[in-house]
């Protein structure tokens, strides 16, 4: 996988689309079939979620060592790329709200609040792209165009 200097579009991306953009699995054609599309806006914690999902899936046994050090690698990669919104008291602020709005748990609330900051709170033409249902569910809520990674 090679990083695009360019893209014209950019897109808020949840960990679980940037996992299968780490680790081979059947979502991955459609994860980089996304990544050629839109660069990475994604929130602070991202880094955290998508090692945890390696190394689950390495617990599990699912993924062998080295795949686990391949998906490492290619992390680093998409870090060196992507952007990343810092936790502070607006994102915090805003997962509170999306708590009262949407059926999310606590990560998801503040995946919905970094992308709120990212658009500055106006999400209409903004995209999302995720694979997880429920939080797909909330950013359509939220007003963003959601492209799952299915």
């Amino acid at each position: 996988m090679t990083l695009k200097s360019i893209r014209e579009a950019s897109a808020f991306w949840d960990a679980s689309a940037l996992v299968p953009l780490c680790v081979q699995e059947r979502r991955s054609a459609a994860a980089r079939a996304r990544f050629r599309q839109f660069s990475q806006v994604v929130w602070w914690g991202s880094r955290v979620e998508v090692y945890s999902a390696a190394c689950r899936l390495h617990r599990e046994k699912r993924i062998s060592d080295a795949d686990k050090q391949q998906a490492v690698s290619r992390m680093q990669l998409l870090i060196a790329g992507w952007r990343e919104i810092l936790p502070d008291d607006e994102v915090r602020s805003l997962a509170f709200d999306s708590l009262e709005k949407y059926s999310l748990r606590a990560a998801d609330a503040i995946q919905i609040a970094a992308s709120l900051v990212w658009c500055d709170k106006r999400p209409s033409r903004r995209t999302f792209i995720c694979g997880d249902r429920r939080l797909a569910s909330a950013a359509e809520s939220a007003g963003f165009t959601v492209l799952e990674v299915a």
